[in-house]
């Protein structure tokens, strides 16, 4: 649309056309800014704002090592003998290196992370419990335990401690009994997996015992490893190296973790800067570890599973190898796929008590045990933003359309001045 006006003289048409297309530059910048996503804007905004990317290709689902070196980059570890192993950095999901990431194996113990996961939101840590001889049937042969004993009174957070120290698995029948039964926490079990993205993982057992059918995968167990350290709890049972646990007439003795590379037993040195998770060990499965450890300000989380060559201890080394290559190859590989996001961290839960002395709980009681149809429902994932929004920063659609709708008005005024001046020379 053209708008005409009429004038008397050439300057006046002169100053006219620059006052238009000052205006006019004017308008045009604020719809430029109207029309720019909240997105970009505040990637611009902040300097070294991540901008969205096309998530790279996943090469996970091929056999064999999976690795994207850069040039310089150091070499995967070749004397890694497990079946199937994965290095994720834990706070991006990227996935380092992987070798038959998605290969379905018995997972042993180390399935207890799932249960953790699943039944640490429905029962405070400082709930009180006397164990039943009911609760303590069904125990398979040959399974590790902790020593909890009909007829004492434990506390929820003794019970967590058993289940992540000495991979009892007595403890996991007494707190599956308290979150609905040995079944309904399987169903529940097996929801969680699914809500996390774990497809691989198929739940019989919630103790990790050798049962028919029952599987998981690296891949599975580093999403569960993963976001088991967002919980404040689950990271504080699996990075405790020894404590104290209940025992017959109010005595008490000690039990140490069973991850060699935390506690550094058995000729395994510690691995520095080493969060947890959990090791296991079956017939079938032979050995499985999850392991989280942190050095500045990287946290990698590397999964393990039956490694063929060594002894019981190869799984520690190994393991070792390739958290020591992961913080190495930081910044020198491109991702080989990534893990899904972790939903976002459960409000206010049951917060384990540091001992000797119990503290708040910070979830529903065990009442509230979420039963398998809640489990099931999805949860939101939390997705990652290019930078905080805040008022300072960047400009949002309506605060765009004003300065837009502004300059217009400015323009106007403008024009329609210079008319009624240009008019007053005429008649005078």
């Amino acid at each position: 649309m053209t708008i005409g006006f009429s004038f008397r003289t050439v300057a006046s048409r002169s100053a006219v056309t620059r006052a238009a297309l000052a205006c006019s530059a004017v308008c045009a910048a604020g719809l430029l800014a109207a029309a720019q996503s909240p997105a970009t804007a505040l990637a611009d905004a902040v300097p070294g704002a991540p901008r969205p990317a096309t998530p790279p290709r996943s090469s996970l689902d091929q056999p064999g090592t999976q690795v994207r070196p850069r040039p310089g980059a150091p070499d995967v570890p070749e004397d890694v003998s497990a079946l199937s192993w994965l290095v994720a950095d834990a706070r991006t999901g990227d996935i380092l290196a992987a070798h038959n990431a998605h290969r379905r194996l018995p997972p042993a113990s180390t399935l207890k992370t799932l249960f953790a996961l699943t039944v640490l939101p429905t029962l405070p840590g400082s709930t009180l419990h006397t164990v039943r001889e009911r609760e303590l049937e069904g125990i398979g042969a040959g399974s590790s335990m902790v020593g909890v004993a009909e007829g004492i009174t434990y506390r929820v957070a003794d019970l967590w401690r058993g289940v992540f120290l000495n991979s009892g698995n007595d403890a996991v029948h007494v707190l599956a009994s308290m979150n609905g039964g040995w079944t309904s926490t399987a169903a529940q079990m097996q929801a969680k997996a699914r809500s996390l993205g774990a497809d691989d993982t198929r739940v019989v057992s919630p103790d990790g015992y050798d049962t028919p059918g029952q599987v998981s995968s690296a891949y599975d167990l580093a999403v569960f490893g993963r976001d088991g350290l967002r919980n404040p709890d689950f990271a504080r049972y699996c990075s405790t190296a020894e404590a104290m646990f209940p025992g017959l007439a109010g005595t008490s003795y000690g039990i140490q973790n069973t991850n060699r590379l935390l506690t550094g037993a058995n000729g395994v040195e510690r691995y520095p800067g080493l969060i947890g998770v959990k090791n296991g060990y079956t017939t079938n499965a032979g050995n499985t570890l999850v392991a989280a450890a942190k050095h500045g300000g990287r946290t990698l989380v590397v999964t393990v599973m039956n490694p063929q060559a060594g002894g019981g201890l190869t799984v520690y080394e190994e393991a070792r190898s390739l958290l020591d290559w992961g913080f190495a190859a930081a910044g020198e590989v491109d991702p080989v796929g990534t893990l899904p996001e972790a939903p976002a961290a459960p409000p206010a839960g049951p917060s384990a008590p540091a001992q000797p002395a119990p503290r708040p709980g910070r979830a529903a009681g065990p009442g509230s045990a979420a039963g398998p149809a809640a489990a099931a429902r999805p949860q939101h994932s939390a997705r990652p933003t290019a930078a905080a929004s805040s008022q300072d920063e960047g400009l949002d659609w309506s605060g765009a359309a004003e300065i837009a709708g502004a300059a217009v008005l400015g323009a106007a005024g403008v024009a329609l001045g210079l008319r009624l001046k240009a008019a007053r020379s005429g008649r005078g």
